[in-house]
């Protein structure tokens, strides 16, 4: 495999190497005839952690959304572990195992915590869901007759990723799960998504904390205006002209 999974979308004709969970090629997306995406592609390898980056209004988010299937786009083309997406309903694109942690959080907030595990949880799970969502993150087991909507936004937070791991997903992509949140909690968040990239989940993070997405990342996508602008791994990132230009890292 290429060091540099971005030579990937120019150096092959089709999408379906068992060796990628997510393939993104040419895609394009506007709102309201302005162009938010242009000729986006990217790949994340099976079991890998790409971290995709850059400042407020890079059209990061709109990715995610377009991958996850919440926005069509105009033209590109998505495949998932080979299977092509884009023209597919959310729902359906859910349902190969593709989980949206969105900006904000992804919550019932009139719902209790509990009800909010429950509702994670494979119809076949094998696991108590309650169990696995506490084990997950200790400090929910004591809020399980709270209403979601009354936790602080750490805890949210933890509620919104425990929700998402117990999906099983094959695909996890998280965005900005570290906004306006204490160091500390943030530090609970990544090693929970460190754990599941260990065992082989494969992820897709947008986030604004850099430092803790470059040390979790195996490649590293560096997004503005609507474009990928750079691609490397984590190392070339910290150090490049693109870093300081976009991220704020040292030249």
């Amino acid at each position: 495999m290429s060091t540099d999974p971005h030579a990937y979308v120019h150096a092959h004709a089709h999408a379906d190497s068992p060796s990628y969970a997510l393939e993104v090629r040419g895609l394009r997306v506007s709102y309201g005839g302005v162009q938010a995406l242009r000729d986006v592609s990217l790949v994340v390898p099976k079991g890998a952690v790409v971290a995709l980056l850059g400042p407020n209004g890079a059209g990061k988010s709109t990715t995610l959304r377009t991958i996850s299937g919440v926005i069509r786009a105009e033209s590109g083309r998505i495949w998932v572990e080979g299977t092509r997406i884009d023209r597919r309903a959310a729902y359906r694109i859910a349902r190969l195992g593709v989980v949206h942690v969105p900006e904000g959080r992804g919550i019932f907030p009139s719902l209790t915590v509990r009800e909010n595990l429950q509702m994670a949880a494979p119809a076949a799970a094998a696991v108590d869901p309650i169990a696995e969502g506490v084990a997950l993150f200790p400090v929910l087991g004591s809020r399980l007759r709270q209403l979601a909507g009354s936790l602080s936004g750490g805890e949210q937070q933890m509620l919104a990723l425990a929700r998402a791991l117990m999906a099983q997903p094959t695909l996890l992509m998280v965005d900005e799960i570290s906004m306006g949140l204490a160091p500390i909690v943030v530090g609970q968040l990544f090693d929970a998504l460190r754990a599941r990239a260990a065992a082989g989940v494969s992820l897709l993070v947008v986030e604004q904390y850099v430092e803790a997405a470059l040390t979790l990342a195996d490649y590293v996508y560096v997004m503005d205006k609507g474009a990928i602008v750079d691609v490397g791994e984590p190392a070339d990132m910290r150090h490049g002209a693109l870093a300081t230009a976009y991220l704020g890292g040292p030249s």
